[in-house]
């Protein structure tokens, strides 16, 4: 697919989807590689934009460079941010209560703190992404089993074979210290999200390093 080809089949993705607003998103296509530039009002439209992306065939990476621009009366200071972000936590059933805290600086919210399952570690970010106010989150929680995780690797194999989404003979698992590395190559982001997920789903894990080359 030629990049000029590739660069129309984004624009008319972002175009048609409706939880983003592509009025002021560039895109550049290179070898495969999209670039997204310009600026959103929110960082959940950012998020979907991204999303969007990687749901287009032929792209086999992106380069994430759009800037989160609020209108003024949708600025909040830090401090609002942070108390809004710690109540929808604490709403959340599936995030044990006390194991996560939040700081904002200039809208950014930083997430720490320990949770035994990457589930919780992603429930955290989705309840904060589309707070108003946010224009980015890092989310520093670690993953730390309180139970010994087994046979992690076969786990991890077993899950990637029951998957619909992945042919798992073209994906290679090793496991080192709870550590997960995923190596091979995939037909689509989709199915490299697949694959990652089916890994963080296998108890025990506490890192994954996605090495699957798209394409």
């Amino acid at each position: 697919m030629i990049d000029a080809e590739l660069r129309d089949r984004v624009q008319r993705a972002l175009e048609f989807e409706p939880s983003v607003n592509n009025l002021h998103i560039g895109v550049v296509a290179e070898n495969g590689v999209v670039t997204l530039t310009g600026h959103v009002s929110t960082f959940a439209q950012k998020l979907a934009a991204e999303e969007t992306v990687q749901r287009v065939k032929g792209v086999r990476g992106i380069a994430q460079e759009i800037e989160v621009r609020m209108a003024a009366d949708k600025q909040l200071a830090d401090d609002q941010i942070a108390s809004r972000a710690l109540s929808i936590i604490a709403w959340d059933s599936t995030i044990p209560d006390g194991k996560v805290q939040v700081s904002v600086h200039k809208g950014w919210v930083t997430l720490n703190g320990s949770v035994e399952w990457f589930y919780q570690r992603e429930a955290a970010a989705h309840a904060v992404h589309k707070l108003s106010g946010v224009t980015g989150i890092s989310n520093l929680i670690e993953v730390a089993p309180s139970v010994h995780a087994g046979d992690v690797k076969r786990k991890i194999e077993e899950a990637l074979l029951n998957s619909a989404l992945v042919e798992a003979n073209r994906v290679e698992v090793s496991v080192h210290d709870h550590k997960v590395v995923l190596s091979g190559r995939v037909n689509s982001w989709v199915e490299r999200g697949a694959a990652e997920r089916a890994a963080w789903a296998v108890p025990g894990v506490v890192e994954v390093q996605d090495k699957l080359a798209v394409g």
